[in-house]
């Protein structure tokens, strides 16, 4: 393999995402959630951003690897799956950070009239797969010589066609690879979209722009589905409130009036149902408050 394009020097972050596909809107959802925004060019491949300078490609998922490892783009969202993929034979990019949507998992699934009896059973088989760099580590690591047919796409349907034996694919919930008449049996990987970027520095301005990306993407991933609760209770209640706040940061705790009512705050990240609130009242909290956050910068 060539070696990796040297880096020009760059003052503006250029970051690949899917131009469609399952990652296209949630990636461009949690940018903007960091406050970035873009004037799209008119062939659509191209975003100039106006916010920050903070530029987006628009490309497809299995290009973005090659396009860091080339210098064409900074930073890339792309599926875990992709990025090891590519991985196996480049150590010019890695997974920077998880970014908690796009949730799938790489499978073998076999016949549904099979009998599986573990991972022996696919000694000498062939297995079709988009992914036979992972397919053929695993398949290495466990000491099972199989066949690995490599095919790009309508991977499910290859037993059917006579092509292989079994398939390793990726599997949301399940359902083509029942129409197909296949059932997972065994899990590679568990992927989902994640931030990655070159394995070093970029060595100018673009280091501080990806310091505070990442910033700003811990802050919105911290804050999903997080609440800030306040309410009040008796100080002698406050040890079991708490138990039942098992998410919840450390909290603020203010004395009302000098009396023995305490005022609590508190940042809860699960779910803030009106079973908790519930729950809360009945061990002594009153006044409950749930306040929506919508920034936060640690």
């Amino acid at each position: 393999m060539a070696p990796p394009a040297t880096r020009a020097v760059r003052e503006r972050l250029r970051i690949a995402i899917q131009k469609t596909g399952r990652l296209a809107e949630p990636a461009r959802a949690l940018l903007a959630a960091c406050g970035l925004s873009w004037r799209e060019s008119r062939d659509r491949l191209f975003c100039h951003g106006e916010s920050m300078p903070v530029d987006l490609l628009l490309v497809r998922d299995d290009d973005i690897p090659g396009l860091i490892e080339g210098g064409a783009c900074d930073l890339g969202i792309v599926g875990r799956n992709v990025l090891l993929e590519h991985a196996a034979s480049s150590a010019c990019f890695r997974e920077w950070r998880a970014l908690g949507f796009g949730g799938c998992r790489l499978d073998i699934a076999v016949p549904d009239d099979w009998t599986w009896q573990g991972p022996t059973q696919l000694q000498g088989k062939r297995i079709a797969t988009s992914y036979p760099a992972l397919l053929d580590g695993w398949l290495r690591a466990q000491g099972i010589e199989a066949e690995v047919v490599a095919l790009s796409g309508s991977v499910e349907i290859a037993p059917r066609l006579g092509q292989a034996d079994a398939v390793c694919d990726l599997v949301s919930c399940g359902a083509t690879l029942a129409a197909n008449q296949l059932v997972p049996v065994l899990t590679l990987l568990h992927s989902e979209a994640v931030l990655a970027g070159p394995a070093t520095p970029f060595g100018d301005a673009r280091d501080a722009l990806a310091q505070l990306l990442q910033r700003r993407l811990d802050g919105v991933l911290r804050l999903k589905d997080s609440k800030l609760l306040l309410f009040q209770a008796q100080r002698q209640a406050v040890p079991a409130l708490l138990k039942l706040l098992p998410d919840a940061e450390a909290p603020t705790v203010l004395q009302v009036d000098g009396a023995d009512t305490l005022a609590l705050q508190t940042l809860c990240h699960g779910a803030m149902t009106w079973q908790h609130l519930e729950d809360l009242k009945r061990a002594g909290a009153c006044g409950l408050l749930v306040v929506p956050v919508e920034r936060m910068l640690a």
